[in-house]
């Protein structure tokens, strides 16, 4: 067989493996799927990578209707059409307009002949990206952005977050943790300088005193679904990486995602103080469903003394189905490098990051009092038609149908 022949074969199958592979996202949600069964929900969480700079650009590019990034997230949107969604790396301005445009140009408007998706309720809280802290943090003798905020960003709202929901959002009910510090959490991993003997010394006395340990905010956010409050656990922790021995960057992911272990955890709860003076955790037997983008995979990437164990093995909390797709597996087997050493498997991958290569970061964990019916991961395989809808962000959308079980 020639050559040409040979390639025109190899394409063909892999045309048609990749077209057999794409595991389209079944729906729609929040309807009963059997006789018998209780209606369910679908829940789902996507850094879509939509932040710009400077301050404002996103705002501009949003506004032509044709910004490419938007169209494709918003067709990703449309296509698995979640109940429920977080989506990270969405710029915050005091008005929402960037949100209310985000939607009224793109969600509304179909894309690719996709069936438009409307969200009556939203939530976009204030972050601590881009918020100049009031001391020096590190200790340059001056306080600049984006070094001096207290977390990474080059303006307030800078990679920020957003709710987005079918069902009526209890915006008044939520709790914030955005001013909680660092310090004040037991036993925690304050990153240290080894050239002293004392320890967790990394950050001088007063910047511990001001030291946030939310990169953006967590945030306790119910929404009342099908007669019951769920409880949306939200965050977006610090990646950990971009720091030194010291390892600060790290230990913060860590410690931001046992925020939510621990506020699972009623004895290991009291410590917690929202916003507005409230302490504790989440009681026990509560539905609640942990969301984001925790920037931490099991068994590979840097995160710090396997931080999202913290989660996926905690009590409460359902790992009975993980999101996977076939368009993980075969962009791992494709790309290779890194995937090749990785110990987890390639299927739950999430995140496309390059060099580290695929990872799981992305999460939707519910709580055990409620069924997973379904789950996935939106990641059409190679060579797929829908293929470039991934190129707007480095992460993948990921999905859940959940049903109560009481």
């Amino acid at each position: 067989m020639g050559k040409l022949m040979r390639f025109t074969v190899v394409c063909v199958v892999l045309s048609v493996a990749s077209w057999a592979s794409a595991q389209p996202v079944p729906g729609p949600a929040g309807v009963v799927s059997g006789e018998g069964e209780r209606p369910h929900f679908r829940v789902a969480t996507f850094n879509a990578s939509l932040s710009r700079e400077p301050s404002g650009q996103m705002l501009d590019d949003l506004r032509t209707g044709k910004d490419p990034g938007a169209r494709r997230a918003a067709e990703i949107l449309q296509r698995v059409r979640p109940d429920v969604v977080l989506i990270n790396e969405f710029d915050r301005d005091r008005r929402g307009e960037a949100l209310r445009i985000f939607m009224e140009f793109y969600l509304h408007r179909p894309q690719s002949g996709q069936e438009p998706i409307q969200y009556p309720y939203s939530y976009a809280p204030e972050v601590n990206t881009g918020r100049l802290a009031e001391v020096d943090i590190n200790g340059d003798g001056k306080r600049t952005l984006p070094q001096d905020a207290y977390g990474y960003g080059r303006f307030p709202g800078h990679y920020g977050f957003v709710v987005l929901s079918r069902h009526e959002l209890r915006i008044t009910h939520a709790r914030t943790f955005q001013n909680f510090l660092w310090k004040d959490m037991p036993g925690a991993l304050l990153p240290d300088d080894a050239s002293t003997e004392a320890p967790g010394d990394y950050y001088s006395e007063e910047v511990q005193e001001h030291f946030r340990l939310s990169s953006k905010t967590h945030v306790d956010l119910p929404v009342w679904i099908h007669g019951r409050i769920v409880h949306l656990l939200v965050s977006h922790p610090t990646p950990p990486v971009f720091d030194g021995r010291e390892d600060r960057n790290g230990r913060r992911n860590h410690d931001e995602i046992r925020f939510w272990s621990d506020y699972l955890s009623f004895q290991e709860s009291g410590y917690i103080r929202d916003d507005a003076g409230r302490r504790g955790g989440l009681a026990d037997g509560t539905n609640f469903v942990i969301l984001g983008d925790m920037n931490a995979d099991p068994f590979d990437g840097d995160s710090t003394q396997g931080a999202v164990n913290q989660l996926l093995k905690h009590p409460r909390v359902n790992t009975s189905v993980t999101p996977s797709s076939r368009g993980a597996e075969l962009d791992a087997e494709r790309e290779g490098r890194a995937n090749e050493r990785h110990r987890g498997e390639a299927r739950y991958d999430t995140a496309d990051f390059g060099g580290p290569g695929n990872l799981r970061v992305d999460y939707v964990l519910p709580s055990k009092a409620m069924k997973i019916r379904r789950a996935g991961v939106f990641w059409p395989a190679p060579l797929h038609p829908l293929e470039d809808l991934i190129e707007t962000s480095d992460h993948r959308l990921v999905w859940m149908d959940l049903a109560f079980t009481r």
